[in-house]
């Protein structure tokens, strides 16, 4: 067994053992509270940079498979629990989760206080780390020399290479901006008879338009939507000739399109119990989340009204345009691994199509 440490950048470290691959990492320390989709989350784009801990002890149980991967290959720059199965129990299962990153390429520690880790992220905020099985006060040296998680473009290294057809099937025509998209979001849209065609975050509106798509959708990524300024100028343009939703970062990409500004949370929301109420109805939804940036409600457009809240911390989490098709939501209506409680909100797209 080899030792490995995680160092945080306020100096703190905690030592545990390696599994998956052992080799160094560096990210930003986050926690997600989701109780299972260990799989899900390690290939959800929106993690790329970060050091993930999910909260729940015990990860790996049900093994990895071959069809619940929400991208292609692992985005997680690490892995940190307090415990993994070596001995996974589920039908589906081709891999051990200690294979999973290995095969990748991921570090991963195991049997560490993820209870003390998440407690302290909580209390000091978002933090830089460093994952290592050499010695952590010179892995801390070479964080130091490395840039911010704000200051990195981390959709640039996830979004598609150039578009592609998902679905060429169906009626409705749906282009998808990719800013990391999650199959499922691809998935949902197909099972409803559309025809779904994806776009680099980069590409231009007359691209996208290019297809005379109905409708069009800002998928979630990583990062701050700061760095995403030609996507923004992209929805600016988009949302003038065709109907569009947003989802997560694609919330606050078309939220800045609109003239919002967005901001950093001090621990982001990452996890599948977050608590929103659709304020017209008064109808409260369990949802997914994975968001470290949010819709800052001083300076909000008039154009523009909350639709969605927060009740842990009354943040904004939907927004509609008063005049024009414009739908935007601030957790992920295709969760994956869950909860199910807002996928209805592709059919209310689709509907206003």
């Amino acid at each position: 067994m080899t030792a490995a440490y995680l160092a945080l950048s306020d100096g703190t470290v905690y030592e545990g053992a390696a599994f998956g691959a052992e080799a160094p990492a560096f990210g930003e320390v986050v926690f997600n509270t989701s109780m299972m989709g260990y799989q899900e989350m390690l290939t959800d784009p929106s993690y790329a940079g970060q050091i993930l801990v999910p909260t729940y002890p015990m990860q790996g149980n049900y093994g990895v498979n071959a069809t619940d991967a929400e991208s292609a290959g692992i985005k997680v720059a690490a892995f940190v629990v307090r415990e993994h199965s070596v001995t996974p129990s589920h039908y589906d299962a081709a891999w051990t989760l200690d294979e999973h990153l290995a095969d990748e390429g991921v570090p991963g520690i195991w049997g560490v206080d993820t209870r003390a880790i998440t407690r302290r992220i909580r209390s000091r905020g978002v933090m830089m780390g460093a994952l290592t099985t050499g010695d952590p006060q010179a892995a801390l040296r070479e964080l130091a020399a490395r840039p911010a998680y704000d200051a990195v473009n981390f959709v640039e290294r996830v979004t598609a290479d150039a578009p592609y057809v998902w679905s060429a099937e169906g009626g409705k025509r749906i282009a998808v901006v990719d800013c990391g998209v999650k199959r499922n979001i691809l998935r949902l849209l197909a099972r409803r008879g559309c025809q779904v065609r994806v776009y680099p975050a980069a590409a231009a509106a007359d691209e996208v338009l290019r297809g005379a798509p109905d409708g069009v959708v800002f998928s979630p990524g990583p990062g701050d939507p700061a760095h995403n300024a030609p996507t923004v100028e992209t929805a600016r343009r988009i949302i003038e000739r065709a109907p569009t939703m947003g989802i997560c970062l694609g919330h606050q990409i078309i939220a800045r399109a609109l003239g919002a500004r967005t901001y950093k949370l001090k621990f982001g929301h990452r996890g599948g119990n977050h608590p929103v109420q659709e304020l017209a109805t008064g109808r409260v939804s369990i949802t997914a989340q994975n968001h470290g940036f949010a819709v800052s409600d001083d300076g909000l457009p008039g154009a523009l009204e909350v639709t969605h809240r927060n009740l842990n911390d009354g943040t904004i989490e939907g927004l509609r345009h008063r005049s024009a098709p414009v739908l935007t939501i601030q957790h992920h209506s295709e969760a994956s691994p869950g909860p199910l409680d807002n996928e209805f909100l592709f059919d209310k797209f689709l509907e206003m199509l």
